[in-house]
Formats: C-alpha cells, structure tokens, sequence
C-alpha cells in the first residue's frame, strides 16, 4: 500500500470519531463500535464515490451477537443521534408471515420514511422561522387592530402623536391605521401585550380515532390513507377560541411555517435520504430464528421463517410502496442484533444469513467493566442518581470502594443467578438507596451523604446471605 494517501475532505464524523463519541456512553465492545463506525462512514464514502459505480455500492450489513444487557441497543440509540440520517429501531418479534395478524415487515421502511419527512420538514421549518415569524407578527396585528373605517366627527379622537410633523386632521385613514400598527407593533417586540386576548380559528386535535389496520397486503397502508382522509375532514371543522397572545403566538407560528414549507419537495427529499443513508436497526432478530424444530411444520415456527423469507427482499433490495411514493431500499442499512439464547445466528434461514455478511460477538461484562459503566459515561447511573437527589439540595457522593463493592456483587449475582448484563446495575443500585430515597426530604432535609462500602455492605447484607431471596430481589 503507498504511504501518499490524501485524507478525504471532511463532512461528517471519520470512524475513530464515531467511536471516540460511542465510547462517551458505552463501555467496552470495542469491535461493535468499530464495525458501525465503518459502516456508518461508509455511506458517506459510496456518496462520493464515482457515479459509474455508485450504485453497484452496497451496505455491509452487521449482526451484533451477545447476551443481554451488554449494549447492543445502546449502540443502536447513539448511533441514531450521531447519524443525522433517518434511523428507526424495530423489534423483530413484533412482525409476522402476510397472511397472520400482525404488522408486515415493509412496515419498517415506512416508518423509517416517517421519521424521514418529519426530520426534512423540521429542518425546512427552521430554514423558514423567520420569514413565519413576521408573518405571525402581521396576523397578530391584524387581530388587534382590523381595518380602520372612515367615519364623521370622531375617527381621530383619542389620537396622540408625539410626531410633530404628522397631523392627525389632515392624514387619511390608511396613514392612521398604518401608525397605530406600528405602535402596537413595537408593543409586541417588547412583549407588552402578550396577556392581550385575542381571537383566532384553532384546529381540533386528537379527536381523530387512532386507526391501525393488520392484515395482507397492503392493508395496513389503506389503514394509514383512510385515517389521513378522516383527518383532512376534521381540519375544516376550526373552532374560534379566544386566548392570549403569549398562546396564540406558537400555534400561528405553526400555521405560517406549514404554508411557507413545499411539501412535495420535503417528501422527495426524504426518500433520497432513506434510501441512501437510512438505517434501520432490527433487535430480538434471534425471536425469529427457527431453533431446532426438526421439520419446521407446525407451531410458530411457521410464521417465525415467514418473517424471515418476508425480509429477505427488503434487506436485499426492493420497493415498498409508502404513503409518500415508492422507496428502494437497496442500499438501506440493517443493523441486525440479537441474544441467541436459545437459538443461534446458522438457524437464521441460509438466504438471510448472507444478508448480514458482517458479525460481531458481543463480550460479556466483567466487574472492571462494571466499575467503568459506574464511573465513565456521562449518563453512569451513579450520576443519574445524583443529579436527581441535588432536586432535594441533597449532595450525594460515592466513595471508589462503594462503587467497587457494586460492581462487584453485580458481577457475583450475574453469574451465580442469571446473566442479565449492565441492567443488573440497575437493581442492586436501587436496592442499596432505597432507604436512602424514601428518608428524603422528611429524615433528611438537605446536606452531604456519602455512600461508602460499609454502607453497601449494610443494605445488601441480608441479601446477599440468604440466596432465594436473592433470587428475587437482585
């Protein structure tokens, strides 16, 4: 390999980057973060690739494989934020065969394309704020002071003017109309009026009965088309409500910037981003694998195989009709993950398995992992539990030996009972504050607590003598 190679110009986060930022909230598992970070930086490479090429690019699909607990949704959930693309987490347990009740699996995508509008519509909402802003400025103005008449005797009473060159006896009604807006505009900048009511047509919402239709086909897409039709029938139903400018204003803003958004253009804006840099992260795919059944005839296994040759097109390639248009989902990414407990990733159908060319196994938790999940994260549980308890000018600290014993009776309980991961973290943590939590504020009024490893020791004593109960409480 020659040594000249030029750094690619910079538009998003490079592999190490994506894993530096993984490594802010989730410990260890250093081969996940690295097969998402290139997959993830490999769609902005296909992007800029040759055009003669680029659509031969196809993802390298992953399986994270490892018991629960050990961070493979955590993987999924910040690696949506740090995408900035369109990302959608489904369960593979809650899709069935076409032909069963239940949601088909094309549903995925057009979810994935609903939060893709949503993203490319709040995006063109910010571009246009300003422009809707001055526009509700107007609206409110025309509320406050509608337009003038022209009437004998007394049209100019009650007007001061601090303008000594404007005459109030010889300017029209437009000139006093335009002079009294520009005072109360100026009003309204200040904030002077926001207790001012007014009146204004509101649409009804929520009123609309949640409709979802299962079956084969596409049923489902009626269901969604139907409740769309409800919906823009109610929207011609406004009702007048009289209410403060402070509350009036958001929902006007809203109205304003719906007009100013081009809508068809959002919409095709957000199927080329699903299908060029969407990501969809399938967890429990385990659920769906076969196990050893023998012939495979009879039992769930039917439709568990059915679930699985249903996906075999969407993850290879295919259009799925969406209430927004038609979307390919050739180079959509799958991020697939799953526990395999009881089944592992060969009982996957063969097809499906060269769909996920990529695997990753997951490491179980150690105790020094547990320590550093206690410590590192910015959102660490022993942090949570402190800025939760400063609501109630209570000062919680841990002592390093405290955490430790956490860590590893955590570790101890995992291995002698069930290993259920980070999760484990959870309940001994609550177990050593419960009574802690419950003391504050009627015991405890405010000031410094510090747990330390006597103290763990003291709340976890008896359960941790005596094994069934053990069994149950941790």
């Amino acid at each position: 390999m020659s040594n000249q190679i030029t750094k690619p110009k910079e538009t998003g986060l490079t592999p190490r980057q994506i894993v530096e930022a993984l490594d802010t909230y989730i410990i260890g598992q250093d081969e996940a973060k690295k097969s998402v970070a290139i997959a993830l930086r490999n769609r902005w490479r296909r992007l800029n690739s040759d055009e003669s090429i680029r659509d031969e690019i196809v993802p390298n699909n992953i399986i994270l494989i490892g018991p629960t607990g050990v961070g493979k949704t955590e993987i999924a959930r910040r690696l949506a934020k740090l995408a900035h693309a369109p990302f959608v987490k489904v369960e593979a347990s809650k899709y069935t065969e076409v032909g069963y009740v239940g949601r088909d699996v094309e549903s995925m995508i057009r979810d994935l394309t609903d939060i893709a509008v949503s993203i490319v519509k709040s995006e063109m909402q910010q571009r246009v704020e300003k422009k809707a802003t001055e526009q509700v400025e107007e609206r409110l103005l025309d509320l406050l002071i509608p337009p003038m008449k022209r009437s004998s005797g007394d049209r100019r009473t009650g007007y001061q003017s601090t303008d000594t060159s404007f005459d109030p006896e010889s300017a029209s009604d437009e000139e006093l109309n335009q002079r009294t807006r520009e005072k109360f505009r100026e009003k309204l900048r200040n904030g002077e009026l926001e207790d001012r009511k007014v009146e204004i047509n509101v649409q009804p919402s929520g009123q609309n009965p949640m409709m979802q239709i299962f079956g084969p086909g596409g049923m489902e897409e009626m269901g969604m088309n139907l409740q769309d039709m409800l919906g823009n029938l109610t929207k011609s139903r406004s009702k007048k409500r009289q209410m403060k400018i402070s509350d009036a204003r958001p929902i006007l803003l809203s109205e304003e910037t719906e007009k100013l958004i081009d809508h068809e253009a959002a919409t095709q804006e957000a199927i080329e981003r699903v299908q060029n840099s969407g990501i969809v992260f399938i967890d429990e795919i385990d659920k769906v694998a076969s196990g050893t059944s023998g012939d495979g005839r009879g039992g769930p296994d039917v439709s568990r195989q059915g679930v699985q040759r249903d996906m075999l097109p969407i993850v290879e390639g295919a259009n799925v009709s969406t209430k927004h248009g038609l979307v390919k989902t050739d180079h959509v990414l799958f991020i697939a993950s799953g526990a395999f407990h009881t089944s592992k990733p060969s009982d996957l159908i063969p097809e499906l398995q060269g769909r996920f060319p990529i695997r990753v196994e997951m490491d179980s938790l150690t105790e020094e992992d547990f320590y550093n999940i206690l410590t590192r994260p910015k959102n660490a549980l022993t942090k949570q539990y402190i800025a939760m308890l400063k609501s109630e000018q209570v000062e919680l600290s841990f002592t390093d030996d405290a955490i430790r014993e956490i860590a590893r009776v955590a570790a101890q309980v995992n291995d002698s009972i069930e290993n259920i991961g980070a999760r484990r973290l959870h309940t001994i943590l609550s177990t050593v504050l419960e009574e802690l939590q419950f003391a504050i504020p009627d015991d405890i009024g405010s000031g410094k607590v510090t747990i330390d490893k006597a103290y763990v020791d003291r709340q976890l004593e008896k359960l941790t003598r005596d094994k069934d109960l053990s069994h149950y409480i941790l």
